[in-house]
């Protein structure tokens, strides 16, 4: 004795649905590490009139089936990114040049290590 199951028509709408719920599971996910990074960048912003450190966010871009985070800084003074400035160093007007801190990628490695870690656990997943 077996058990035999069938069935007409699709599964088209279970699916569609099934990945929507995903979708939305992955751009809350992706939202939460986009706050994140904000927070982190603008706790480790040089601070002088703190403009470059209250001006950083984020966007969820979706290409070619793959997510991309891109953290912003909208601080823009004569055309130059103040942030940009900040992170690699700059020439001054009398022939001079102040040295850049990357205050960026040590501030962004732990978050980074905690998005690898989590989609690792995702892709791992039973």
């Amino acid at each position: 004795m077996g058990v035999r199951i069938t069935h007409k028509g699709s599964f088209k709408n279970t699916e569609r649905f099934l990945n929507n719920v995903k979708v939305g599971k992955i751009q809350a996910k992706l939202n939460s590490f986009g706050s994140a990074g904000v927070q982190v960048l603008s706790s480790n912003t040089p601070y002088a009139s703190g403009a470059t450190a209250n001006s950083w966010g984020y966007e969820i871009h979706k290409t070619n089936g793959r997510y991309i985070i891109e953290w912003t800084n909208d601080n823009v003074n004569d055309g130059v990114n103040i942030a940009v400035i900040l992170q690699y160093g700059h020439g001054t007007r009398n022939g001079g040049y102040v040295s850049g801190r990357d205050y960026i990628n040590p501030a962004m490695r732990p978050l980074f290590d905690k998005i690898a870690e989590e989609a690792w656990k995702e892709v791992t997943q039973l």
